[in-house]
């Protein structure tokens, strides 16, 4: 039987119910059998940063494509060599399973090489039923930058129109974009209320996530009905971890029962997407401000001094101890910045751990490391002995 692209395929979708009251979060299946009853098409969209507002407003109902985990990848293994990352390779297996058959469209931002190459393989080579559509972003943010990427977004409508067979006005775009704003504000506000969330690491991001396929209103009400109240951290090491994605899930619940947790993050998928709110008469470069407005990303091309400062003061902000690097295998952007960053960190008095994983599961190897790692965050210095 050919798996639907509404398959449960992460953790992150299932009900949690959360400490103090019972609050349900819908489950991928359900948000898309919603979008189509409303006459949405979905969108497809692999990582990192896109336009959700454009696609919204072209009545598409972008639901986001992180792998997936839990998915083999041996379909995709004939398209792609075997050093291309986890995410290519799990999502083209995904798609040549049947996964996405509930989608219309695929969107694949040029993130890295590995998803550029992917956009090329699905037109060239698969060519699956949907219609693939890449989006080229530019790795800077100055003027020109903006411009370009400006273009980009209003070829990329151009191409919605007419798949899509409607137009859409400023003044209805300007509208979607200020309700995506809402959405990405509600986002950035749960991270400051973090230290007043009686939620495990696990609970807070499965609802940070939901923006992956989420509508910008449920996401609202979701992040307006979390619970407030002082949490039980006891002595639990605070940390911040960096990444493209936290998968499987199940890290949160490891790094927990060894004593860490999680006070903030430099994720791909999470804290790397905050987005400003932008005034501009031109809905185009609205969404290009805003989609280069973002925290410093090594697939944006940031200096690694700039990614290093923020790094530093998030710490310094949160209060983490030290920094895992969290890096899916083969990630040549977030390798790039590694040598430099285990450098400058340290120095700088941040710990740093550096693991590279795949999206199958946590091996022991890899939780020994976290373990050693906390234990030496807690040991005191030898000046100290």
């Amino acid at each position: 039987m050919t798996p639907a692209f509404s398959i449960d395929f992460s953790p992150c979708v299932f009900y949690i119910w959360f400490v103090s009251q019972n609050l349900n979060i819908s489950r991928r299946k359900q948000v898309i059998a919603l979008a189509k009853a409303r006459g949405e098409k979905i969108a497809a969209v692999l990582p990192i940063h896109y336009p959700r507002e454009l696609l919204r407003a072209y009545g598409f109902h972008p639901v986001e494509v992180w792998g997936p985990p839990g998915v083999p990848a041996h379909l995709g293994n004939r398209h792609f060599q075997s050093y291309t990352c986890d995410i290519v390779r799990r999502a083209a297996s995904f798609l040549l399973s049947g996964g996405l058959d509930d989608a219309e469209l695929i969107l694949v931002p040029h993130a890295c090489d590995a998803l550029q190459g992917m956009a090329s393989v699905l037109l060239d080579f698969v060519q699956p039923r949907q219609t693939v559509l890449p989006l080229y972003l530019p790795r800077g943010t100055r003027e020109a930058d903006i411009e370009f990427l400006a273009e980009e977004l209003r070829r990329l409508a151009g191409r919605l129109a007419e798949i899509a067979g409607k137009n859409v006005s400023e003044a209805e775009l300007q509208a979607t974009i200020d309700r995506e704003e809402e959405a990405d504000a509600a986002f950035a506000r749960l991270y400051r209320e973090r230290p007043n969330l009686p939620l495990s690491d696990r609970e807070f991001y499965t609802a940070l996530r939901t923006r992956e396929y989420l509508p910008p209103e449920d996401f609202l009400k979701l992040a307006g009905s979390l619970p407030h109240g002082q949490p039980e951290n006891g002595n639990l090491i605070p940390l911040l971890l960096s990444g493209i994605v936290p998968e499987p899930m199940d890290l949160f619940d490891r790094l927990s029962e060894l004593g860490g947790r999680v006070v903030a993050d430099d994720f791909a998928c999470c804290g790397r997407r905050i987005y400003p709110a932008v005034k501009d008469r031109d809905p185009f470069r609205r969404m290009a401000r805003r989609l280069l407005g973002n925290p410093p990303d090594p697939t944006r091309g940031h200096p690694i001094r700039q990614r290093a400062d923020h790094l530093l003061n998030t710490a310094k902000t949160t209060g983490a101890r030290g920094v895992i690097f969290y890096g899916l295998k083969f990630c040549e952007p977030e390798f790039f910045d590694l040598p430099l960053l285990r450098q400058e960190l340290p120095a700088a008095g941040l710990p740093v751990l550096s693991l590279e994983v795949e999206m199958e599961g946590l091996s022991q190897q890899v939780l020994t490391r976290i373990e050693a790692f906390l234990e030496m965050l807690v040991a005191p210095a030898p000046e100290e002995r």
